[in-house]
C-alpha cells in the first residue's frame, strides 16, 4: 500500500515546482488516488514486505493518506472542487485513523496498529508533512527511532524480535534508513 504515496508525492512536487500538471498525467493520477482510497483499510505486509500475516502497518496507512492529500491539492489547482473535497475528506479520515490507532502509550507512532514496535519507515511521516514538525508525536517518534533502532551509526528497519518477518537471524541495516533519519531529525529541529 505504500507505492501510491511515493508516486503521488513525486508528481505533486514536480507539478508544484513547474506550477503546472501535464493534462495527460491527470487521468492516471486520479486512478492512483482512487486505488489508494479503495485499499487503505486493507492490511498489507508493509514497506519491508514482511512474510508474516498482513497487518495494518502505520507507514502503509500514511502512504495511502499521501495520495488523498496530494490528490486533493492537485484537484484544487485544477479547480475540480467536488473531487478536491471528496479526496480531502478521505485524507482527513485516514489521518484521524492513524492518529487514533497508530500510536502507543508513549505518544510514539508504531510499526502497526496495536503494537509497540518501532519501524524506520515511520521516518517518512515528517518528510511527507503528515504532522507539523513541532508536533510532540512526530518529535517523540523520530527520537525513539534514532535511539532504539540505530546500531553503529546505521538504522535498522525494525527489531527482528518484534516483527514476524518470517526470516531467521538478525535483520540487516537498510541503507535508505539513515537517509530518512537525517532529514527527519532536521525537520524536528
Amino acid at each position: 500500500n505504500d507505492v501510491w504515496g511515493a508516486l503521488l508525492d513525486s508528481v505533486y512536487l514536480n507539478a508544484r515546482s513547474r506550477d503546472r500538471l501535464d493534462e495527460r498525467v491527470w487521468p492516471m493520477l486520479r486512478n492512483q488516488v482512487e486505488a489508494a482510497l479503495q485499499h487503505w483499510r486493507t492490511p498489507d505486509r508493509g514497506i519491508w514486505e514482511v512474510r508474516g500475516e498482513p497487518r495494518h502497518f502505520t507507514s502503509s496507512k500514511v502512504m495511502c493518506w499521501v495520495p488523498a492529500d496530494r490528490g486533493a491539492r492537485l484537484a484544487r489547482v485544477r479547480e475540480e472542487w467536488k473531487l478536491a473535497e471528496q479526496w480531502q475528506s478521505a485524507a482527513d479520515e485516514i489521518h484521524a485513523d492513524i492518529c487514533a490507532r497508530g500510536i502507543d502509550q508513549r505518544g510514539v507512532f508504531v510499526q502497526r496498529y496495536g503494537a509497540t514496535a518501532l519501524d524506520a519507515s515511520l521516518l517518512l511521516m515528517p518528510l511527507m508533512r503528515f504532522l507539523p514538525p513541532d508536533d510532540q508525536r512526530m518529535r517523540a517518534t523520530v527520537l525513539a527511532i534514532a535511539e532504539e533502532l540505530t546500531v553503529d551509526g546505521l538504522v535498522l528497519p525494525y527489531r527482528v524480535g518484534e516483527t514476524d518477518d518470517g526470516l531467521h537471524g538478525e535483520e540487516g541495516r537498510f541503507t535508505i534508513c539513515p537517509f530518512w533519519l537525517v532529514p527527519a531529525l532536521r525537520e524536528i529541529g
